[in-house]
Protein backbone atom coordinates (compact mmCIF):
# COMPACT_ATOMS: atom_id res chain seq x y z
CA UNK A 1 0.00 0.00 0.00
CA UNK A 2 1.17 3.57 -0.59
CA UNK A 3 2.11 5.72 2.41
CA UNK A 4 -1.24 6.71 3.90
CA UNK A 5 0.34 9.74 5.57
CA UNK A 6 0.73 11.29 2.14
CA UNK A 7 -2.77 10.50 0.89
CA UNK A 8 -5.61 12.87 1.68
CA UNK A 9 -8.47 10.66 0.49
CA UNK A 10 -10.71 9.04 3.15
CA UNK A 11 -12.62 6.92 0.67
CA UNK A 12 -11.78 5.23 -2.59
CA UNK A 13 -13.42 3.39 -5.44
CA UNK A 14 -14.48 -0.18 -4.70
CA UNK A 15 -15.03 -3.07 -7.06
CA UNK A 16 -15.59 -6.78 -6.62
CA UNK A 17 -12.55 -8.62 -5.18
CA UNK A 18 -10.52 -5.42 -4.91
CA UNK A 19 -6.98 -6.03 -3.63
CA UNK A 20 -4.87 -3.26 -2.12
CA UNK A 21 -1.79 -5.41 -1.43
CA UNK A 22 0.45 -5.31 -4.49
CA UNK A 23 2.98 -8.09 -5.12
CA UNK A 24 6.55 -6.91 -5.60
CA UNK A 25 8.33 -9.78 -7.30
CA UNK A 26 11.86 -8.55 -7.94
CA UNK A 27 13.64 -10.40 -10.75
CA UNK A 28 17.01 -9.66 -12.42
CA UNK A 29 17.01 -8.21 -15.92
CA UNK A 30 18.70 -9.90 -18.89
CA UNK A 31 20.39 -7.60 -21.40
CA UNK A 32 19.87 -9.15 -24.82
CA UNK A 33 21.17 -6.33 -27.02
CA UNK A 34 23.32 -3.22 -26.72
CA UNK A 35 22.90 -0.61 -29.43
CA UNK A 36 25.81 1.79 -29.73
CA UNK A 37 25.12 3.63 -32.95
CA UNK A 38 21.98 4.69 -34.79
CA UNK A 39 21.53 4.29 -38.52
CA UNK A 40 21.04 8.05 -38.82
CA UNK A 41 24.45 8.63 -37.19
CA UNK A 42 26.04 6.02 -39.45
CA UNK A 43 24.63 7.62 -42.57
CA UNK A 44 26.18 10.90 -41.47
CA UNK A 45 29.55 9.27 -40.79
CA UNK A 46 29.75 6.45 -43.34
CA UNK A 47 33.49 6.13 -42.90
CA UNK A 48 33.06 4.64 -39.44
CA UNK A 49 31.69 1.12 -39.31
CA UNK A 50 32.35 0.38 -35.66
CA UNK A 51 30.01 1.40 -32.82
CA UNK A 52 30.45 4.99 -31.63
CA UNK A 53 31.16 5.90 -28.02
CA UNK A 54 28.68 8.44 -26.67
CA UNK A 55 30.77 11.57 -26.00
CA UNK A 56 28.45 12.95 -23.29
CA UNK A 57 28.13 9.68 -21.42
CA UNK A 58 29.57 11.19 -18.22
CA UNK A 59 26.54 13.48 -17.88
CA UNK A 60 24.45 10.42 -17.17
CA UNK A 61 26.97 8.39 -15.22
CA UNK A 62 29.66 6.21 -16.74
CA UNK A 63 27.44 3.12 -16.88
CA UNK A 64 24.14 4.67 -17.95
CA UNK A 65 22.24 3.27 -20.92
CA UNK A 66 18.64 4.06 -21.79
CA UNK A 67 16.50 0.92 -21.49
CA UNK A 68 13.90 -0.74 -23.71
CA UNK A 69 12.30 -3.66 -21.86
CA UNK A 70 10.03 -6.43 -23.13
CA UNK A 71 7.61 -8.12 -20.74
CA UNK A 72 4.74 -7.71 -18.29
CA UNK A 73 5.06 -4.18 -16.92
CA UNK A 74 3.93 -5.27 -13.45
CA UNK A 75 6.97 -7.55 -13.14
CA UNK A 76 9.17 -4.97 -14.85
CA UNK A 77 8.21 -2.12 -12.50
CA UNK A 78 8.56 -4.29 -9.39
CA UNK A 79 12.02 -5.34 -10.59
CA UNK A 80 13.00 -1.72 -11.28
CA UNK A 81 12.23 -0.75 -7.67
CA UNK A 82 15.54 -2.14 -6.45
CA UNK A 83 17.47 0.35 -8.58
CA UNK A 84 14.98 3.12 -9.31
CA UNK A 85 12.63 3.50 -6.31
CA UNK A 86 12.19 7.24 -5.82
CA UNK A 87 14.41 8.10 -8.82
CA UNK A 88 12.13 8.56 -11.85
CA UNK A 89 11.25 12.19 -12.65
CA UNK A 90 8.30 11.73 -14.99
CA UNK A 91 5.98 8.86 -15.94
CA UNK A 92 3.56 9.01 -18.86
CA UNK A 93 1.29 6.07 -19.62
CA UNK A 94 -1.27 5.48 -22.33
CA UNK A 95 -2.92 2.23 -21.18
CA UNK A 96 -5.69 0.49 -23.18
CA UNK A 97 -8.93 2.45 -22.85
CA UNK A 98 -11.74 0.16 -23.83
CA UNK A 99 -13.06 -3.39 -23.78
CA UNK A 100 -12.93 -3.37 -27.57
CA UNK A 101 -9.18 -2.69 -27.63
CA UNK A 102 -7.61 -4.05 -30.81
CA UNK A 103 -4.04 -5.39 -30.58
CA UNK A 104 -3.78 -6.00 -34.32
CA UNK A 105 -1.32 -3.88 -36.30
CA UNK A 106 -0.98 -3.04 -39.97
CA UNK A 107 2.22 -4.55 -41.38
CA UNK A 108 4.01 -4.61 -44.71
CA UNK A 109 5.79 -7.56 -46.28
CA UNK A 110 7.81 -6.17 -49.13
CA UNK A 111 5.26 -3.98 -50.87
CA UNK A 112 2.20 -5.87 -49.59
CA UNK A 113 0.22 -4.55 -46.61
CA UNK A 114 -1.66 -6.88 -44.26
CA UNK A 115 -3.06 -6.88 -40.75
CA UNK A 116 -1.18 -8.89 -38.13
CA UNK A 117 -3.55 -10.39 -35.59
CA UNK A 118 -2.66 -10.21 -31.88
CA UNK A 119 -0.35 -12.86 -30.48
CA UNK A 120 -1.51 -15.18 -27.72
CA UNK A 121 0.36 -13.09 -25.17
CA UNK A 122 -1.30 -9.88 -26.37
CA UNK A 123 -4.63 -11.67 -26.29
CA UNK A 124 -3.77 -12.73 -22.73
CA UNK A 125 -3.26 -9.05 -21.83
CA UNK A 126 -6.74 -8.32 -23.17
CA UNK A 127 -8.26 -11.16 -21.13
CA UNK A 128 -6.42 -10.14 -17.97
CA UNK A 129 -7.43 -6.51 -18.46
CA UNK A 130 -11.08 -6.93 -19.38
CA UNK A 131 -11.86 -10.54 -18.40
CA UNK A 132 -14.19 -9.36 -15.62
CA UNK A 133 -15.15 -6.12 -17.26
CA UNK A 134 -14.34 -2.85 -15.51
CA UNK A 135 -13.46 -4.68 -12.26
CA UNK A 136 -10.44 -6.46 -13.72
CA UNK A 137 -9.36 -3.32 -15.60
CA UNK A 138 -9.36 -1.24 -12.44
CA UNK A 139 -7.43 -3.89 -10.51
CA UNK A 140 -4.84 -4.01 -13.30
CA UNK A 141 -4.48 -0.22 -13.16
CA UNK A 142 -4.44 -0.10 -9.35
CA UNK A 143 -1.54 -2.58 -9.07
CA UNK A 144 0.54 -0.70 -11.60
CA UNK A 145 -0.20 2.81 -10.34
CA UNK A 146 0.95 1.85 -6.84
CA UNK A 147 4.29 0.70 -8.29
CA UNK A 148 4.59 3.83 -10.40
CA UNK A 149 4.12 6.04 -7.35
CA UNK A 150 6.95 4.20 -5.61
CA UNK A 151 9.22 4.69 -8.63
CA UNK A 152 8.65 8.47 -8.78
CA UNK A 153 10.91 10.81 -6.87
CA UNK A 154 9.48 13.52 -4.61
CA UNK A 155 9.62 16.09 -7.42
CA UNK A 156 8.13 13.65 -9.92
CA UNK A 157 4.87 13.70 -11.86
CA UNK A 158 2.63 11.20 -13.61
CA UNK A 159 0.37 11.73 -16.62
CA UNK A 160 -2.30 9.06 -17.21
CA UNK A 161 -3.88 9.21 -20.67
CA UNK A 162 -7.47 7.88 -20.95
CA UNK A 163 -10.81 8.65 -22.55
CA UNK A 164 -14.47 8.45 -21.58
CA UNK A 165 -14.54 4.64 -21.26
CA UNK A 166 -12.62 4.38 -18.01
CA UNK A 167 -11.22 7.83 -17.30
CA UNK A 168 -13.66 8.90 -14.52
CA UNK A 169 -13.15 5.61 -12.65
CA UNK A 170 -9.35 5.71 -12.89
CA UNK A 171 -9.44 9.34 -11.69
CA UNK A 172 -10.86 8.12 -8.36
CA UNK A 173 -8.19 5.40 -8.16
CA UNK A 174 -5.53 8.07 -8.77
CA UNK A 175 -7.02 10.18 -5.96
CA UNK A 176 -6.72 7.17 -3.65
CA UNK A 177 -3.12 6.32 -4.56
CA UNK A 178 -1.60 9.77 -5.13
CA UNK A 179 -4.02 11.84 -3.02
CA UNK A 180 -6.53 14.48 -4.09
CA UNK A 181 -4.13 17.07 -2.75
CA UNK A 182 -1.63 16.24 -5.50
CA UNK A 183 -4.08 16.29 -8.39
CA UNK A 184 -2.80 19.06 -10.69
CA UNK A 185 -4.85 19.07 -13.89
CA UNK A 186 -7.32 17.22 -16.03
CA UNK A 187 -5.91 18.06 -19.43
CA UNK A 188 -8.27 17.90 -22.39
CA UNK A 189 -6.51 16.85 -25.56
CA UNK A 190 -8.68 17.90 -28.49
CA UNK A 191 -7.98 16.39 -31.90
CA UNK A 192 -9.77 16.55 -35.24
CA UNK A 193 -10.18 12.89 -36.11
CA UNK A 194 -12.88 10.39 -35.22
CA UNK A 195 -16.07 8.90 -36.60
CA UNK A 196 -19.07 11.00 -37.47
CA UNK A 197 -21.83 10.76 -34.86
CA UNK A 198 -25.50 10.51 -35.84
CA UNK A 199 -27.30 10.74 -32.50
CA UNK A 200 -24.73 12.53 -30.28
CA UNK A 201 -21.92 15.08 -30.41
CA UNK A 202 -18.72 13.75 -31.91
CA UNK A 203 -16.19 12.44 -29.39
CA UNK A 204 -12.95 14.17 -30.30
CA UNK A 205 -10.98 14.48 -27.10
CA UNK A 206 -9.07 12.40 -24.54
CA UNK A 207 -8.41 13.17 -20.88
CA UNK A 208 -4.93 13.23 -19.37
CA UNK A 209 -4.79 13.18 -15.57
CA UNK A 210 -1.77 14.99 -14.17
CA UNK A 211 -0.65 14.22 -10.58
CA UNK A 212 2.50 15.00 -8.61
CA UNK A 213 4.20 12.84 -5.99
CA UNK A 214 4.41 15.73 -3.51
CA UNK A 215 4.37 19.53 -3.23
CA UNK A 216 7.98 19.65 -4.44
CA UNK A 217 6.98 19.41 -8.07
CA UNK A 218 9.13 19.97 -11.15
CA UNK A 219 7.04 22.19 -13.40
CA UNK A 220 8.10 24.49 -16.21
CA UNK A 221 5.34 26.87 -17.38
CA UNK A 222 5.04 26.83 -21.17
CA UNK A 223 3.96 29.51 -23.58
CA UNK A 224 2.21 29.27 -26.92
CA UNK A 225 1.46 31.69 -29.75
CA UNK A 226 -2.10 33.01 -29.96
CA UNK A 227 -2.93 34.78 -33.20
CA UNK A 228 -5.13 37.82 -32.83
CA UNK A 229 -7.00 36.95 -36.01
CA UNK A 230 -7.99 33.58 -34.49
CA UNK A 231 -9.22 35.19 -31.26
CA UNK A 232 -10.85 38.45 -32.43
CA UNK A 233 -11.28 38.00 -36.18
CA UNK A 234 -9.24 39.10 -39.23
CA UNK A 235 -10.03 42.83 -38.85
CA UNK A 236 -8.81 43.22 -35.28
CA UNK A 237 -5.97 45.76 -34.85
CA UNK A 238 -3.98 44.97 -31.68
CA UNK A 239 -2.59 47.70 -29.48
CA UNK A 240 0.17 47.40 -26.85
CA UNK A 241 -1.10 45.17 -24.05
CA UNK A 242 1.97 44.54 -21.97
CA UNK A 243 2.40 40.98 -23.36
CA UNK A 244 5.07 39.44 -25.52
CA UNK A 245 3.95 40.14 -29.07
CA UNK A 246 5.21 39.50 -32.53
CA UNK A 247 4.39 38.96 -36.17
CA UNK A 248 5.15 36.10 -38.54
CA UNK A 249 3.76 34.73 -41.80
CA UNK A 250 0.40 33.96 -40.16
CA UNK A 251 0.02 37.46 -38.72
CA UNK A 252 0.19 39.25 -35.37
CA UNK A 253 0.37 37.09 -32.26
CA UNK A 254 0.84 37.26 -28.51
CA UNK A 255 2.53 34.75 -26.23
CA UNK A 256 0.16 33.16 -23.70
CA UNK A 257 0.59 30.60 -20.95
CA UNK A 258 -0.60 27.14 -21.99
CA UNK A 259 -3.82 26.12 -20.23
CA UNK A 260 -5.39 22.68 -19.71
CA UNK A 261 -7.12 22.45 -23.12
CA UNK A 262 -4.67 21.34 -25.80
CA UNK A 263 -5.57 21.56 -29.46
CA UNK A 264 -2.99 19.25 -31.08
CA UNK A 265 -3.54 17.27 -34.26
CA UNK A 266 -3.61 13.48 -33.99
CA UNK A 267 -1.19 11.34 -36.00
CA UNK A 268 -2.65 10.94 -39.47
CA UNK A 269 -2.01 7.88 -41.60
CA UNK A 270 -0.12 9.86 -44.23
CA UNK A 271 2.02 11.83 -41.77
CA UNK A 272 5.76 11.33 -41.38
CA UNK A 273 5.25 10.18 -37.78
CA UNK A 274 2.74 7.44 -38.53
CA UNK A 275 3.67 3.89 -37.53
CA UNK A 276 1.48 0.75 -37.57
CA UNK A 277 -0.39 1.66 -34.35
CA UNK A 278 -3.89 3.10 -34.52
CA UNK A 279 -3.55 4.59 -31.00
CA UNK A 280 -0.19 6.26 -31.67
CA UNK A 281 0.10 9.66 -29.97
CA UNK A 282 1.70 12.70 -31.68
CA UNK A 283 5.18 13.82 -30.74
CA UNK A 284 3.88 17.38 -30.19
CA UNK A 285 1.68 16.09 -27.35
CA UNK A 286 4.57 14.31 -25.66
CA UNK A 287 6.90 17.25 -26.20
CA UNK A 288 4.57 19.50 -24.21
CA UNK A 289 4.33 17.01 -21.32
CA UNK A 290 8.07 16.27 -21.16
CA UNK A 291 9.09 19.95 -21.38
CA UNK A 292 6.60 20.94 -18.67
CA UNK A 293 7.42 18.22 -16.11
CA UNK A 294 11.11 17.39 -16.57
CA UNK A 295 14.46 19.01 -17.22
CA UNK A 296 17.43 17.99 -19.34
CA UNK A 297 19.04 14.73 -18.13
CA UNK A 298 15.94 13.83 -16.07
CA UNK A 299 14.62 10.26 -16.25
CA UNK A 300 11.34 9.70 -18.15
CA UNK A 301 9.45 6.38 -18.19
CA UNK A 302 6.60 4.88 -20.20
CA UNK A 303 5.42 1.38 -19.26
CA UNK A 304 2.87 1.01 -22.11
CA UNK A 305 5.27 2.36 -24.75
CA UNK A 306 3.52 1.06 -27.91
CA UNK A 307 5.22 2.68 -30.89
CA UNK A 308 7.77 4.47 -28.68
CA UNK A 309 6.64 8.10 -28.92
CA UNK A 310 7.59 8.93 -25.31
CA UNK A 311 11.10 7.46 -25.67
CA UNK A 312 11.64 9.17 -29.03
CA UNK A 313 10.67 12.62 -27.74
CA UNK A 314 12.62 12.13 -24.49
CA UNK A 315 15.68 11.24 -26.57
CA UNK A 316 15.32 14.34 -28.77
CA UNK A 317 14.88 16.59 -25.70
CA UNK A 318 17.98 15.26 -23.93
CA UNK A 319 16.21 13.21 -21.27
CA UNK A 320 17.12 9.72 -20.14
CA UNK A 321 14.37 7.15 -20.66
CA UNK A 322 12.99 3.73 -19.76
CA UNK A 323 10.34 2.24 -22.06
CA UNK A 324 8.53 -1.08 -21.66
CA UNK A 325 5.80 -3.04 -23.37
CA UNK A 326 4.27 -6.51 -23.34
CA UNK A 327 4.30 -6.76 -27.14
CA UNK A 328 7.48 -8.02 -28.79
CA UNK A 329 6.43 -6.16 -31.94
CA UNK A 330 6.08 -2.89 -29.98
CA UNK A 331 9.63 -3.33 -28.67
CA UNK A 332 10.90 -3.95 -32.19
CA UNK A 333 9.00 -0.91 -33.55
CA UNK A 334 10.43 1.29 -30.80
CA UNK A 335 13.96 -0.01 -31.42
CA UNK A 336 13.72 0.93 -35.10
CA UNK A 337 12.26 4.32 -34.22
CA UNK A 338 15.17 5.11 -31.89
CA UNK A 339 17.69 3.98 -34.50
CA UNK A 340 16.23 6.56 -36.89
CA UNK A 341 17.05 9.47 -34.54
CA UNK A 342 20.32 11.14 -35.46
CA UNK A 343 22.75 11.07 -32.55
CA UNK A 344 20.60 8.64 -30.55
CA UNK A 345 22.52 7.77 -27.41
CA UNK A 346 23.36 4.15 -26.65
CA UNK A 347 20.53 2.02 -25.30
CA UNK A 348 19.97 -1.58 -24.28
CA UNK A 349 17.16 -4.03 -24.96
CA UNK A 350 16.23 -6.16 -21.95
CA UNK A 351 13.74 -8.70 -20.65
CA UNK A 352 13.26 -10.75 -17.48
CA UNK A 353 13.93 -13.91 -19.49
CA UNK A 354 14.97 -16.95 -17.52
CA UNK A 355 14.34 -15.26 -14.16
CA UNK A 356 10.65 -14.79 -14.95
CA UNK A 357 10.52 -18.41 -16.11
CA UNK A 358 12.23 -19.60 -12.93
CA UNK A 359 9.65 -17.78 -10.85
CA UNK A 360 6.82 -19.26 -12.94
CA UNK A 361 8.30 -22.74 -12.60
CA UNK A 362 8.56 -22.41 -8.82
CA UNK A 363 4.96 -21.23 -8.48
CA UNK A 364 3.54 -23.74 -10.97
CA UNK A 365 5.48 -26.86 -10.02
CA UNK A 366 6.50 -26.07 -6.41
CA UNK A 367 10.20 -26.31 -7.26
CA UNK A 368 12.54 -26.36 -4.26
CA UNK A 369 15.91 -24.63 -4.37
CA UNK A 370 17.79 -27.92 -4.16
CA UNK A 371 15.89 -29.53 -7.04
CA UNK A 372 17.43 -29.88 -10.46
CA UNK A 373 15.71 -28.75 -13.65
CA UNK A 374 14.00 -29.86 -15.78
CA UNK A 375 11.38 -31.21 -13.34
CA UNK A 376 9.22 -34.21 -14.16
CA UNK A 377 6.04 -32.12 -13.79
CA UNK A 378 7.44 -29.41 -16.07
CA UNK A 379 8.33 -31.98 -18.76
CA UNK A 380 4.83 -33.48 -18.63
CA UNK A 381 3.29 -30.02 -18.85
CA UNK A 382 5.23 -29.00 -22.00
CA UNK A 383 4.69 -32.39 -23.67
CA UNK A 384 0.95 -32.07 -23.16
CA UNK A 385 0.90 -28.61 -24.75
CA UNK A 386 2.94 -29.96 -27.66
CA UNK A 387 0.42 -32.82 -28.06
CA UNK A 388 3.14 -35.39 -27.36
CA UNK A 389 3.04 -38.47 -25.12
CA UNK A 390 5.66 -38.95 -22.37
CA UNK A 391 8.44 -41.55 -22.47
CA UNK A 392 10.33 -42.67 -19.37
CA UNK A 393 13.67 -44.33 -18.63
CA UNK A 394 15.69 -42.17 -21.05
CA UNK A 395 18.14 -39.33 -20.36
CA UNK A 396 17.57 -36.87 -23.21
CA UNK A 397 14.39 -38.13 -24.86
CA UNK A 398 11.29 -37.02 -22.95
CA UNK A 399 8.41 -37.86 -25.25
CA UNK A 400 7.06 -38.88 -28.63
CA UNK A 401 4.79 -37.10 -31.11
CA UNK A 402 3.69 -39.48 -33.84
CA UNK A 403 6.92 -41.00 -35.15
CA UNK A 404 9.09 -38.12 -33.91
CA UNK A 405 10.92 -38.23 -30.59
CA UNK A 406 10.92 -35.10 -28.42
CA UNK A 407 13.53 -33.42 -26.19
CA UNK A 408 12.50 -30.56 -23.83
CA UNK A 409 15.05 -27.86 -22.93
CA UNK A 410 15.37 -26.58 -19.35
CA UNK A 411 13.63 -23.45 -18.11
CA UNK A 412 16.68 -21.41 -17.12
CA UNK A 413 19.49 -22.30 -19.54
CA UNK A 414 19.75 -22.22 -23.36
CA UNK A 415 19.66 -25.45 -25.35
CA UNK A 416 23.26 -26.25 -26.29
CA UNK A 417 24.91 -28.13 -29.14
CA UNK A 418 26.26 -30.80 -26.76
CA UNK A 419 22.75 -31.32 -25.38
CA UNK A 420 21.39 -31.84 -28.90
CA UNK A 421 24.24 -34.23 -29.76
CA UNK A 422 23.40 -36.36 -26.73
CA UNK A 423 19.73 -36.43 -27.73
CA UNK A 424 20.67 -37.43 -31.30
CA UNK A 425 22.81 -40.32 -30.01
CA UNK A 426 19.89 -41.54 -27.93
CA UNK A 427 17.58 -41.34 -30.95
CA UNK A 428 20.00 -43.49 -32.97
CA UNK A 429 20.28 -46.08 -30.17
CA UNK A 430 16.49 -46.39 -30.22
CA UNK A 431 16.61 -47.05 -33.97
CA UNK A 432 14.67 -43.87 -34.78
CA UNK A 433 15.49 -41.16 -37.30
CA UNK A 434 13.63 -37.99 -36.31
CA UNK A 435 13.82 -35.58 -33.35
CA UNK A 436 12.03 -32.40 -32.26
CA UNK A 437 13.91 -30.21 -29.77
CA UNK A 438 11.87 -27.64 -27.81
CA UNK A 439 13.66 -24.78 -26.07
CA UNK A 440 13.06 -21.37 -24.49
CA UNK A 441 16.44 -20.04 -25.57
CA UNK A 442 19.22 -21.33 -27.77
CA UNK A 443 22.98 -21.23 -27.74
CA UNK A 444 23.88 -18.32 -30.01
CA UNK A 445 24.38 -19.25 -33.65
CA UNK A 446 23.23 -22.80 -33.01
CA UNK A 447 20.96 -23.32 -36.01
CA UNK A 448 23.55 -23.64 -38.78
CA UNK A 449 25.79 -25.89 -36.65
CA UNK A 450 22.83 -28.11 -35.84
CA UNK A 451 21.97 -28.41 -39.51
CA UNK A 452 25.40 -29.96 -40.20
CA UNK A 453 25.00 -32.20 -37.18
CA UNK A 454 21.66 -33.42 -38.50
CA UNK A 455 23.10 -34.28 -41.93
CA UNK A 456 26.06 -36.16 -40.49
CA UNK A 457 23.96 -38.21 -38.07
CA UNK A 458 21.11 -39.00 -40.47
CA UNK A 459 18.57 -37.84 -37.87
CA UNK A 460 15.90 -35.46 -39.18
CA UNK A 461 16.04 -32.61 -36.72
CA UNK A 462 13.61 -29.76 -36.04
CA UNK A 463 14.05 -26.94 -33.47
CA UNK A 464 11.05 -25.20 -31.88
CA UNK A 465 10.69 -22.22 -29.55
CA UNK A 466 8.65 -22.80 -26.39
CA UNK A 467 6.49 -19.64 -26.43
CA UNK A 468 6.19 -17.35 -23.42
CA UNK A 469 2.40 -17.94 -23.62
CA UNK A 470 2.75 -21.28 -21.83
CA UNK A 471 3.22 -19.31 -18.58
CA UNK A 472 -0.33 -17.94 -18.84
CA UNK A 473 -3.01 -20.31 -17.43
CA UNK A 474 -5.75 -18.80 -19.59
CA UNK A 475 -3.79 -19.32 -22.80
CA UNK A 476 -3.07 -22.90 -21.67
CA UNK A 477 -6.73 -23.58 -20.86
CA UNK A 478 -7.86 -22.27 -24.24
CA UNK A 479 -5.26 -24.39 -26.04
CA UNK A 480 -4.04 -21.21 -27.75
CA UNK A 481 -0.36 -22.19 -27.81
CA UNK A 482 1.83 -22.25 -30.94
CA UNK A 483 5.37 -23.66 -31.00
CA UNK A 484 7.42 -21.77 -33.62
CA UNK A 485 10.09 -23.56 -35.60
CA UNK A 486 13.40 -21.72 -35.81
CA UNK A 487 13.99 -19.91 -39.08
CA UNK A 488 16.83 -20.74 -41.52
CA UNK A 489 19.49 -18.12 -42.27
CA UNK A 490 22.31 -18.30 -44.82
CA UNK A 491 25.13 -15.74 -45.02
CA UNK A 492 28.50 -15.24 -46.69
CA UNK A 493 31.58 -13.11 -45.98
CA UNK A 494 33.26 -11.04 -48.69
CA UNK A 495 36.86 -9.87 -48.24
CA UNK A 496 37.60 -6.45 -49.78
CA UNK A 497 40.54 -4.05 -49.68
CA UNK A 498 38.62 -1.87 -47.24
CA UNK A 499 37.67 -4.75 -44.95
CA UNK A 500 35.05 -7.47 -44.52
CA UNK A 501 31.43 -7.39 -45.65
CA UNK A 502 28.64 -9.73 -44.53
CA UNK A 503 25.92 -10.56 -47.04
CA UNK A 504 22.57 -12.26 -46.51
CA UNK A 505 22.05 -15.10 -48.99
CA UNK A 506 18.81 -16.76 -47.89
CA UNK A 507 16.18 -16.71 -45.15
CA UNK A 508 13.21 -19.00 -44.59
CA UNK A 509 10.37 -18.93 -42.06
CA UNK A 510 8.83 -22.36 -41.44
CA UNK A 511 5.57 -20.94 -40.01
CA UNK A 512 4.19 -19.34 -43.15
CA UNK A 513 0.70 -20.59 -42.31
CA UNK A 514 0.47 -17.57 -39.96
CA UNK A 515 0.37 -15.32 -43.04
CA UNK A 516 -2.90 -15.18 -45.04
CA UNK A 517 -2.72 -17.09 -48.31
CA UNK A 518 -3.69 -14.01 -50.35
CA UNK A 519 -0.67 -12.19 -48.91
CA UNK A 520 1.70 -15.15 -49.29
CA UNK A 521 0.88 -15.48 -52.96
CA UNK A 522 2.11 -11.93 -53.63
CA UNK A 523 5.50 -12.36 -51.96
CA UNK A 524 8.26 -12.96 -54.47
CA UNK A 525 11.54 -12.72 -52.52
CA UNK A 526 12.89 -14.41 -49.38
CA UNK A 527 14.17 -11.05 -48.16
CA UNK A 528 10.58 -9.75 -47.89
CA UNK A 529 10.24 -11.73 -44.65
CA UNK A 530 13.11 -9.79 -43.04
CA UNK A 531 12.26 -6.52 -41.30
CA UNK A 532 15.62 -5.80 -39.67
CA UNK A 533 19.09 -7.25 -39.35
CA UNK A 534 22.21 -6.24 -37.46
CA UNK A 535 25.83 -7.29 -37.01
CA UNK A 536 28.14 -7.52 -34.01
CA UNK A 537 31.65 -7.53 -35.50
CA UNK A 538 33.32 -8.70 -32.29
CA UNK A 539 30.84 -10.97 -30.54
CA UNK A 540 32.19 -12.15 -27.20
CA UNK A 541 29.72 -14.98 -26.57
CA UNK A 542 27.45 -12.89 -24.35
CA UNK A 543 25.39 -9.77 -25.08
CA UNK A 544 24.83 -8.86 -28.73
CA UNK A 545 26.32 -5.42 -29.52
CA UNK A 546 24.64 -3.78 -32.48
CA UNK A 547 27.43 -2.21 -34.56
CA UNK A 548 25.69 -2.09 -37.94
CA UNK A 549 22.07 -2.47 -38.97
CA UNK A 550 19.63 -2.21 -41.85
CA UNK A 551 15.86 -2.16 -41.53
CA UNK A 552 12.70 -1.16 -43.31
CA UNK A 553 10.79 2.02 -42.54
CA UNK A 554 7.49 3.34 -43.82
CA UNK A 555 9.34 5.63 -46.23
CA UNK A 556 12.23 3.33 -47.12
CA UNK A 557 11.02 -0.20 -47.82
CA UNK A 558 14.30 -1.32 -49.36
CA UNK A 559 16.53 -3.50 -47.19
CA UNK A 560 20.29 -3.51 -47.62
CA UNK A 561 21.42 -7.14 -47.93
CA UNK A 562 25.12 -6.40 -47.49
CA UNK A 563 26.92 -4.52 -44.71
CA UNK A 564 29.38 -1.68 -45.04
CA UNK A 565 33.03 -2.72 -44.94
CA UNK A 566 34.49 -3.39 -41.52
CA UNK A 567 38.24 -3.20 -40.94
CA UNK A 568 39.74 -5.08 -38.00
CA UNK A 569 42.67 -3.41 -36.24
CA UNK A 570 43.81 -6.57 -34.47
CA UNK A 571 44.94 -9.74 -36.22
CA UNK A 572 43.72 -13.17 -35.17
CA UNK A 573 40.37 -14.91 -34.82
CA UNK A 574 37.15 -12.89 -34.61
CA UNK A 575 33.55 -13.99 -34.14
CA UNK A 576 30.81 -12.16 -36.04
CA UNK A 577 27.22 -12.44 -34.84
CA UNK A 578 24.46 -11.80 -37.39
CA UNK A 579 20.97 -11.18 -36.01
CA UNK A 580 17.85 -11.16 -38.20
CA UNK A 581 14.41 -10.08 -36.96
CA UNK A 582 11.53 -11.28 -39.11
CA UNK A 583 8.15 -9.64 -39.73
CA UNK A 584 6.74 -11.28 -36.57
CA UNK A 585 9.49 -9.82 -34.37
CA UNK A 586 11.27 -13.17 -33.85
CA UNK A 587 15.10 -13.35 -33.74
CA UNK A 588 17.34 -15.66 -35.76
CA UNK A 589 21.11 -15.57 -35.23
CA UNK A 590 24.19 -16.98 -36.91
CA UNK A 591 27.81 -16.92 -35.76
CA UNK A 592 30.62 -16.55 -38.31
CA UNK A 593 34.31 -17.09 -37.55
CA UNK A 594 36.98 -15.15 -39.45
CA UNK A 595 40.77 -15.04 -39.24
CA UNK A 596 42.56 -11.77 -39.97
Amino acid sequence: MPDQNKINCPTGLYWKDKRTDVDRIILPFQTIETINESRASREKQKAQSRGLVFEDQDKYGSNWYNRLIWGDNKYIMASLLEEFAGKIDLIYIDPPFATGADFSVKMEIGDVEWTKEPSAIEDKAYRDTWGKGLDSYLQMMYDRLVLMRELLNDKGSIYVHLDWHAGPYVKIVLDEIFGKRFFRNEITWHYRTGNLAKNQFQRKHDNIYFYSKSDQITFNPLEVKEYYADIYGPDFKPSFEGRKQGKDAKGMYRMSMIDDVWDISAVFTLSNEHLPYDTQKPEALMERIIKASSNENDLVADFFCGSGTTAAVAEKLGRRWIAADLSRYAIHTTRKRMLGIEGCKPFIVQNLGKYERQYWQGVTFNKRKDEQVPLYEYIQFILKLYNAEPLTGLLQIHGKKGKRLVHIGAVDVPVTLSEIKEAIEEVKKLGQDSLDVLGWEWEMGLHDVVENESKESGVKLRLFYIPRDVMDPRAVESGDITFYELAYLETEIEQTKSGLKVKLKDFAIPNLDLIPEEVRSKIKKWSDYIDYWAVDWDWNGDTFHNMWQSYRTKKERKLELQTDSHLYEKKGKHLIMVKVIDIFGNDTTRVLEVKI
